[in-house]
């Protein structure tokens, strides 16, 4: 198949001229495109021009990897070999992403996960009960601008908010005047429409959001059928168990690509400074007017920011929540630095060691 000319499947999970161009050194080794569905551990579901098959990294592919973001995530394009004896096929190589959600990997480890690729909108899905939380939801946004992605904020769970327009005032402080806010109610049926709009023939649509915010709920209103299992949440503080256990990406009859992604119980940033900066706009551009240009708006006299504070013009808690994520980034950079370092200092002596041992027999 040539790459420029693929097959109409692969034009339905969003093949273009774009992905064409970038799969052509690929073509070149004879390899076939195909767009990751689902990740079963290192086990990858692809759609190749022929249908669906399993697929596994290849191990020169892993040997070159620096790292988990160079391995195939959901909604990468891919270059696969299918051995024609297996129902098998081997990745031997990840196409450049026009868009990527990475985290920190949970936990201690300090290393990059790619979350999902190649997605268009993302739908940031919070619910208007015990899981509304604004600070979370800046995280969230934080993601979805530092991704290359379009953000929507979805407010679910209408129907148990006495004044949902409260709600929706609160987000538009968090999001800003660019970011789209739709509320959605599954017993009344509503806001499923406006959320349809999204949806177009080859688009990637995703939702994030934590365990229990009605994501999969969303995904069946929108494919019109259950595709996804759905569960009850506690009532006493509004927490549920995952539902979806594995991201998947779906082709839904009309055209549309959605993905639906587990609840994320840890959302650790990862080099998200261009995020900050576009989720937290107000705040550089009140820095503009403070009177050094060093200014950390932290006790500086002639600083703007905390002017803005003092006045109402800039809520302290938003304030907080910036200056505690550059509190955040900061220290992941000083345990980055620090994690580099120790991998030069074992290179070098694995070096040294190899440079004696090779001297030694001279």
């Amino acid at each position: 198949m040539s790459p420029g000319h693929a097959a109409s499947i692969l034009d339905a999970y969003g093949w273009d001229p774009v992905f064409a161009e970038r799969f052509a050194p690929f073509a070149e080794q004879e390899l076939l495109p195909a767009r990751v569905v689902v990740q079963y551990q290192q086990i990858y579901r692809i759609v190749t021009e022929d249908g669906e098959l399993l697929a596994m990294v290849a191990g020169r592919m892993r040997h070159r990897a620096e790292g988990r973001v160079d391995y195939p995530a959901v909604g990468d394009w891919v270059a696969f070999r299918h051995d024609p004896d297996s129902d098998r096929a081997t990745i031997h190589g990840v196409l450049e992403r026009k868009s990527r959600f990475t985290r920190k990997v949970a936990g201690s480890v300090v290393a990059e996960q790619v979350v999902a690729a190649n997605v268009d909108v993302v739908l940031l899905v919070t619910g208007l009960d015990a899981d509304f939380n604004p600070r979370r939801l800046e995280r969230y946004l934080v993601l979805a601008h530092e991704s290359g992605a379009r953000p929507v904020i979805v407010l679910s769970k209408a129907d148990l908010a006495d004044d949902p327009d409260a709600y929706v005032r609160e987000a538009r402080s968090v999001g800003g005047r660019d970011v789209p806010i739709h509320t959605v109610s599954a017993p009344r049926d509503e806001g499923y429409e406006v959320l349809r709009g999204y949806l177009e023939p080859g688009r990637t649509v995703a939702l994030l959001g934590s365990s229990g915010v009605g994501k999969s709920t969303i995904v069946n209103r929108l494919a019109g059928e259950e595709l996804q299992r759905t569960q009850e949440v506690r009532t006493t503080d509004g927490r549920g168990r995952h539902t979806t256990t594995h991201r998947q990406l779906i082709l839904l009859a009309d055209g549309g690509l959605l993905m639906d992604t587990p609840g994320m119980r840890e959302l650790q940033l990862w080099d998200v400074d261009e995020g900050v900066e576009e989720t937290f706009s107000e705040v550089d551009e009140l820095a503009d007017h403070c009177r050094f240009p060093d200014c950390e708006h932290d006790r500086e006299p002639g600083c703007a920011v905390l002017a803005a504070v003092e006045d109402g013009r800039l809520s302290a808690e938003r304030l907080a929540s910036y200056h505690k994520l550059r509190r955040e980034l900061r220290s992941l950079a000083v345990r980055q630095d620090r994690l580099n370092r120790q991998h030069e200092k074992k290179r070098v002596r694995a070096a040294t060691k190899a440079f004696n041992r090779h001297g030694s027999r001279r």
